[in-house]
């Protein structure tokens, strides 16, 4: 069954409320097998920690419709791990892969309508989250949370899909030194508000951070991971307890160095030297690939390749993790579960 009230072409990156969405419980010490429902709204108390401190983490991913009709999950896997991840950080219990990626099909069972068509450049994309709910006031872990996963059809998260935009480099940090910074947290992103629509208002896509502990490297894109390609062909990609490690940037890692034989870099990016790279770009599973075309720093806008053209090895990337992600190109073993 289609939908025929939505223009696929025209999507972007906004709430649709859709038919179906997933909810588990954790009460006494467990998790419940969790069903599916159309209420698209959550009742909790009003002494959830997850209102008053921050005790909640959420993750993202995507269903993509192939040539084919197929529909593909993209290494739902390495979400459920880092969900794991961050729910031990913030003491809640940890959801098993296996519930994970079930759920995942499930809810993009119940609405294959919203799947945007193969070629139209969009997905549907997933939002699992973990809450700590339940009657409380103090500051310690919740007696309950909540589970729950529901999905949008999307379109490019920055208008104009493969096009380069520029960026602002921010004052204010994304994250502490020793804090959250690697975990998938609400927290980390209420902090980047502020910052991100400073730049927005001076015509900037959005903000980027550099590390908190000396303010001289390059960490963040607004809610994506920053790489570079520099002269000599290395990939360069931010490495810091405080950047928070993205399955798409886990994967152009992989696809850059076994696919197109360029030297993979995990290290720091100093701000002082952009003039190493070529091409940059931000990478996410909300953004997948965009193109950096400038950072202004001190007032001074530093281009890379090009204001309006993407580089060439920033489109082989981005063509080769599409092509994956919609069964165009093989896959690395374990990347793609059929729904």
């Amino acid at each position: 069954m289609g939908n025929e009230s939505i223009n696929w072409d025209k999507l972007g990156f906004d709430y649709i409320k859709t038919d179906k969405r997933y909810l588990s419980h954790w009460r006494n010490g467990e998790w419940d097998k969790g069903t599916l429902t159309e209420d698209n709204v959550l009742h909790i108390s009003e002494g959830s920690t997850a209102l008053h401190y921050g005790q909640q983490c959420f993750e993202g991913l995507k269903a993509y419709r192939c040539k084919d009709g197929s529909i593909n999950l993209f290494r739902p896997d390495q979400n459920a791990a880092r969900m794991q991840r961050s729910c031990a950080r913030l003491l809640m219990p940890q959801v098993s892969t296996e519930q994970f990626i079930e759920a995942c099909k499930d809810v993009v069972r119940a609405n294959e309508r919203f799947i945007p068509p193969y070629g139209t450049g969009g997905a549907l994309y997933l939002r699992p989250f973990v809450i700590g709910v339940g009657d409380n006031i103090g500051v310690r872990t919740a007696p309950e949370f909540i589970f729950s996963i529901f999905c949008i059809p999307v379109g490019a998260y920055f208008k104009g899909g493969l096009t380069p935009h520029n960026f602002l480099i921010s004052s204010y940090d994304r994250a502490a030194p020793q804090g959250t910074g690697a975990a998938k947290v609400g927290g980390n992103y209420a902090a980047s508000l502020m910052p991100g629509s400073q730049a927005k208002k001076a015509h900037f896509a959005d903000a980027i951070y550099l590390d908190p502990m000396t303010h001289t490297k390059i960490e963040e894109v607004g809610s994506a991971n920053f790489f570079g390609i520099t002269h000599d062909n290395k990939f360069v990609t931010p490495n810091s307890p405080s950047v928070l490690p993205g399955i798409t940037r886990l994967s152009l890692i992989e696809l850059a160095k076994t696919r197109l034989g360029l030297e993979v870099v995990e290290g720091d990016v100093f701000i002082d030297k952009l003039s190493d790279f070529k091409e940059a770009g931000a990478c996410g599973t909300a953004a997948v690939i965009t193109p950096i075309g400038g950072i202004s720093y001190k007032d001074k806008l530093h281009v890379f390749h090009s204001e309006t053209e993407v580089g060439p090895v920033t489109q082989k990337l981005y063509k080769e993790l599409t092509g994956v992600q919609t069964g165009d190109i093989e896959a690395p073993a374990g990347w793609i579960v059929k729904v």
